[in-house]
């Protein structure tokens, strides 16, 4: 066993403070578990990296299932969103999908309330670099500040910070999340355990200026009339509701895109993957549906009072 004296005891260890470690150290915690949730920042805890929104097809009932069990995210959701619908709502029951756009602030904010008030979990802020052995049993935890945690039971929910990089168009840059560095250690020592790694690919666009679009021109995608909270405990929206905006892509779009395919990182050879077939990059788009002259460009708020509006749908690995 590396490191210095154990200077924590705990049951479980969680590192990591997205979605997956938030309901893996409060799950613990509620089952009376002394509970440490190792992450970078507290203040990134519930962080939404990408678009802030909960749910969808194929999500909105794994929320609900996840609040079945009393967990947290479905709560959080409905304090901090500011449009709920059921998508495929002129479907059947079974392939409809609850979905909400969210305050990407206020998600944060009350999920890192919720795991603040939550009994039995202590939050502990550092990079955790180390799993600790003694044999073949894990006994904690060391951090690259050199503190260990003492636990039987380590659950890493590290999401895109192991070894990550992010590659935009020609430039490619390590990095857990746009601004924040990757973890090497915790990966160097899931080599040296004999775990293999593999990598996953992430697409994100570019956020729009608020104040750089023409509302007046774009399609209006209200919410639904009566919201449907994630929550069984929910009685309503929590906060202001705001509407979406529906645009398109057009000719000179499909072609900017066409003649400088070469420079996105997907089609480059830079990424070797296969993007998700429910949201394909706005390359892919082009290339795999070469026949169609327009494809749908959502404009979703990311907040009450963000100048930021995320462009669903314009997902791209291509440079600035």
């Amino acid at each position: 066993m590396a490191g210095n004296a154990l200077v924590r005891d705990a049951d479980v260890i969680v590192v990591g403070g997205g979605h997956a470690g938030c309901e893996a150290a409060a799950a613990a915690a509620r089952l009376g578990a002394r509970t440490v949730l190792v992450t970078h920042r507290f203040d990134t805890i519930g962080e939404m990296s990408c678009n802030p929104a909960i749910g969808g097809l194929g999500k909105g009932h794994l929320v609900r299932e996840i609040d079945a069990l009393d967990g947290v995210m479905a709560r959080v959701a409905d304090r901090a969103g500011i449009q709920f619908r059921v998508l495929n709502r002129r479907k059947g029951p079974a392939v409809r999908g609850p979905r909400a756009q969210m305050d990407r602030k206020l998600y944060k904010k009350a999920m890192q309330a919720a795991l603040v008030d939550q009994a039995n979990l202590d939050i502990v802020e550092g990079e955790a670099e180390e799993i600790l052995f003694s044999g073949d049993s894990v006994v904690g935890m060391r951090l690259a500040g050199g503190e260990t945690i003492a636990a039987p039971t380590v659950v890493l929910t590290t999401g895109t910070f192991l070894r990550g990089i992010i590659h935009r168009g020609e430039m490619s840059t390590p990095a857990g999340r746009v601004g924040e560095a990757p973890v090497i250690g915790l990966a160097r020592c899931l080599d040296d355990i004999g775990f293999p790694l593999g990598r996953l690919k992430t697409g994100t666009p570019a956020r729009l200026l608020k104040a750089s679009i023409d509302f007046e021109r774009l399609e209006i995608q209200p919410g639904d009339d009566v919201p449907e909270m994630f929550s069984s405990l929910s009685k309503g929206p929590a906060v202001p509701q705001l509407v979406c905006h529906i645009t398109r892509t057009n000719a000179a779009t499909h072609r900017i895109i066409a003649e400088n395919i070469h420079r996105s990182a997907m089609y480059s050879g830079r990424i070797m993957s296969r993007g998700p077939r429910y949201c394909p990059s706005i390359e892919d788009k082009i290339v795999r549906f070469a026949d169609r002259d327009e494809h749908l460009i959502f404009l979703e708020p990311e907040g009450l009072d963000s100048e930021l509006v995320y462009p669903n749908g314009l997902s791209t690995s291509l440079p600035e």
